[in-house]
C-alpha cells in the first residue's frame, strides 16, 4: 500500500508530512529515520504525522521526530505548517495543535503566514532537564549558555560575533553534552540590537538546520532574560526571519513566519528497513 505525504518547510527547515488521521501506517524509528536520508529516501530535517485529536481545543495530533528516528516534543516550523495545512482544510483561521508539549494556539495570518502561540516556556533546571540543579541562566560550561526549555530542551551560546563558533564543530558534542541527560539543541545567537538577532541552531538528533522555530523561541526568551532584547525581537537565521514576542503578562512565547507546501508524493513503507 502506499502512503501519501507533503513535503512542507518553513524557512527552509524542512518536513515530510504524513496523515495517520484515518489510516495507521507503519512508521518505525528506522523507517522514519531512512525516509529522512537526503540520499535514499525522501529527504527532510524532521518527520511530522497527523493523527486524530484525544485533547480539548485541540484539531489534530501531531507528533514530531527527528531525522535520526527519535521523537521531540515540539518544533516551531512545523507547528507553523500544520497549523497551516489544517487552516485551509477547515476554512478556520484559528487551529488547536495537540503534542506531546500541550495544546498549541495557532493562527493563520494570511496565506502560508501562521503565528503559533509557543507556550509558556519552563525554566526550572529540571524541566529542561538538566543532570543536575543549576541556575539555568548561566550554565557552568565554557561559553557560558543560558538554558530553556520550549517542549524540548535548549541551550542558547551568546557570541560577540556572528562566527564566534562554528555550529557543525561544536553543536554535535554540546548537543552530547553530560549537563544534558535528553541531549539538547544547541543555539548560537549575536544579538545585533535590542531588537533583532542572528542565530543558528544545531538541532537534536537532525544537526545543522536552515531554521528552527522552538531554537529562535527559546534564542529570545534567553536574550530577554540575561537582558540583551526587548520583548519582541526579529531573529535572522540563515533560511530567513521569525518574528518573535514573549508576552509580560502571561509569559507566552508567540512566533510568526511563513509555512510553505513543496509538494506532495508517495511512498512504500515496505521499501524501507523495519
Amino acid at each position: 500500500m502506499m502512503t501519501g505525504f507533503l513535503k512542507m518547510h518553513g524557512l527552509g527547515n524542512d518536513f515530510v508530512v504524513v496523515d495517520e488521521r484515518t489510516h495507521r501506517h507503519d512508521l518505525t524509528p528506522a523507517r522514519i529515520a531512512a525516509l529522512c536520508d537526503r540520499h535514499t529516501g525522501i529527504g527532510c530535517d524532521q518527520f511530522v504525522t497527523l493523527r486524530p485529536a484525544c485533547a480539548e481545543g485541540a484539531d489534530v495530533f501531531v507528533r514530531f521526530f527527528n531525522a535520526d528516528g527519535s521523537e521531540s516534543g515540539a518544533c516551531g516550523n512545523a507547528s507553523r505548517c500544520v497549523a497551516d495545512l489544517v487552516a485551509r482544510e477547515s476554512g478556520r483561521a484559528q487551529v488547536g495543535l495537540q503534542t506531546r508539549a500541550g495544546v498549541l494556539s495557532a493562527t493563520l495570518v494570511r496565506p502560508g503566514v501562521v503565528t503559533v502561540d509557543m507556550g509558556v516556556p519552563a525554566q526550572g533546571w529540571a524541566d529542561v532537564p538538566l543532570a543536575e540543579a543549576m541556575d539555568t541562566l548561566h550554565l557552568p560550561m565554557a561559553g557560558d549558555p543560558a538554558a530553556v526549555s520550549m517542549g524540548n530542551p535548549h541551550a542558547t551560546f551568546f557570541l560577540p560575533a556572528p562566527d564566534g563558533m562554528d555550529p557543525c564543530v561544536a553543536g554535535p558534542e554540546l548537543e552530547h553534552h553530560p549537563l544534558f541527560p535528553q541531549r539538547a539543541n544547541i543555539g548560537f545567537a549575536h544579538v545585533t540590537s535590542r531588537g533583532s538577532m542572528r542565530l543558528r541552531v544545531w538541532e537534536r538528533g537532525s544537526g545543522l538546520t536552515r531554521a528552527c522555530g522552538s531554537g529562535a523561541c527559546a534564542a529570545v526568551v534567553n536574550a530577554v532574560r540575561r537582558g540583551l532584547v526587548d520583548r519582541t525581537c526579529t531573529v535572522e537565521m540563515d533560511g530567513g526571519k521569525l518574528e518573535i514576542t514573549w508576552r509580560g503578562d502571561d509569559g507566552h512565547v508567540l512566533m510568526t513566519g511563513p509555512a510553505t507546501t513543496s509538494f506532495t508524493g508517495t511512498f512504500s513503507p515496505e521499501d524501507y528497513p523495519r
